[in-house]
């Protein structure tokens, strides 16, 4: 197993793990849409996205994380707004190799933090957050507002 920063030449890769998280959460597929997207966040450095590749060099999952910044710290704090893992790969420690790199982002960046949300009742997520040492906050109130 090894995980790499994705660059636009892992394109193909990711847009089929893209597509297969957004299956996962009940979107329509469109690979045509998700490389569209991918292609725009690394072409213009708007997230950093790791991909988890097993030792025959198949795509097994990824992560991508978006900056955003904390006022009250005073400092670069990331959002990890994605983590996806095949199937065939889950349980074999490629979330967790995801998470260490990201929470090496966070040291060489010199940020605060990381913060991310899962579904309640995603269970196989909730429970490698903890693994990871991630802490549930139980002392603030997170709003959405959608349009």
């Amino acid at each position: 197993m090894y995980v790499k920063k994705a660059t636009l030449t892992d394109l193909d890769e990711l847009v089929s793990l893209f597509d297969r998280y957004r299956l996962f959460y009940k979107m329509p597929s469109d690979e045509t849409s998700c490389r569209n997207f991918l292609q725009k966040r690394l072409e213009r450095n708007e997230s950093v996205i790791y991909i988890a590749f097993s030792e025959n060099h198949e795509a097994i999952g990824f992560t991508q994380l978006y900056p955003l910044f904390s006022s009250t710290r005073m400092k670069r704090l990331w959002l990890l707004n994605d983590l996806y893992i095949k199937i065939n790969g889950r349980g074999k420690g490629y979330g967790e190799a995801l998470i260490q790199k990201a929470k090496s982002l966070c040291r060489e960046s010199d940020s605060c933090g990381m913060m991310l949300e899962t579904d309640i009742d995603n269970f196989a997520a909730n429970n490698l957050y903890k693994k990871t040492d991630f802490a549930l906050d139980k002392n603030h109130n997170y709003y959405t507002w959608d349009w």
